[in-house]
């Protein structure tokens, strides 16, 4: 199954959600090299992307031609969202995606993310401006409702839909969820049937079951994974591979594996620096670490090295146990 928007082609439609502090472009790169619908940056402010930052530019960063790239923005003022939606038009950015599901306390205290679910004619309002100021697909991600009393995802996108939005991706949580419980994707089903664009179910889905699962509850077109990525960045292709009959993806165990992470690690330090780029790391080694089932102690000492000369050296005891990675 193949999703259109505009020239780009969402195939198979697995899609990797936006976490931010995760989808930098070294890891998007490696998730997209082994099979991604879309690959989706982490969440960028965007009256910090127009005013230039520090460390809000580098999040849009994309690869060379931008090949099944999104940017996802978020913001309270339209001015601002649409100025940024042409930056990042401009850096080469196939498909905006508008931020209305971020739960966390900070970015809904300033008035963006899930809290706009609570005010649908201002959310209208930074829509029509990010679909006026750009000549790509723009997206939009949500979740169902602010609180379980107020589940108005179906309208929100019905009109944001009417506004020129092409495709939606629905978190099956409501904001006060957090990320509390378990995703319900049958309420996504209402989304779905409101729309006559695609709706991508999320939230949750980690194995290819999960991903049948999402699929058939809530009539959704695609599903976005998130968490379940981390750690095993070729699991999208899993799922593809299972549900659409995409190339199965050859898993790296032993050698591969140390030297996976190994290449993943020197491009975080390329894309960072040395200094910062051995403290983002940590979180990823943490993951495939995890994946491998390495003991608490070499873990450990993985995660404090402060160098990456150690790191590199420990490696290859550190993931040498990977039978249960392939999960």
């Amino acid at each position: 199954m193949t999703i259109h928007l505009a020239e780009n082609r969402l195939s198979p439609p697995v899609l990797l959600a936006p976490m931010a502090g995760i989808t930098d472009l070294p890891f998007r790169r490696l998730v997209a090299r082994f099979g991604a619908g879309l690959v989706v940056s982490e969440m960028i402010a965007s009256q910090e992307m127009v005013q230039e930052r520090r460390g809000t530019r580098e999040k849009a960063e994309l690869d060379a031609d931008g090949a099944g790239s999104a940017v996802q923005l978020a913001g309270r003022d339209p001015h601002w969202i649409a100025e940024a939606a042409r930056m990042a038009e401009a850096m080469g950015a196939r498909i905006i995606d508008i931020n209305m599901g971020c739960p966390a306390k900070k970015v809904v205290g300033g008035m963006s993310g899930s809290a706009l679910m609570r005010e649908p004619d201002h959310a209208l309002r930074l829509i029509e401006a990010v679909v006026g100021a750009v000549s790509v697909p723009v997206t939009l991600k949500t979740r169902l409702g602010w609180d379980d009393t107020n589940h108005n995802a179906a309208a929100l996108t019905r009109r944001a839909q009417d506004a020129g939005v092409q495709m939606v991706t629905i978190h099956g949580r409501t904001r006060c969820q957090f990320y509390k419980g378990h995703a319900d994707w049958a309420a996504i089903a209402p989304v779905s049937a409101a729309l006559d664009v695609p709706v991508i179910a999320n939230g949750d889905i980690v194995t290819p079951s999960d991903a049948r699962t999402a699929l058939a509850k809530s009539g959704a077109a695609g599903v976005m994974i998130g968490r379940g990525a981390q750690g095993r960045p070729w699991q999208l292709a899993v799922i593809s591979a299972a549900l659409y009959g995409a190339p199965a993806p050859k898993i790296p165990q032993g050698s591969a594996l140390v030297d996976l992470v190994a290449e993943h690690h020197d491009s975080m330090l390329a894309f960072y620096g040395q200094d910062l780029g051995v403290r983002v790391a940590r979180k990823h080694l943490g993951w495939y670490m995890d994946q491998a089932g390495t003991p608490a102690a070499l873990r450990r000492e993985v995660l404090v090295a402060k160098s990456a000369k150690v790191v590199r050296m420990l490696l290859n005891d550190a993931l040498s146990d990977v039978g249960r990675c392939a999960a």
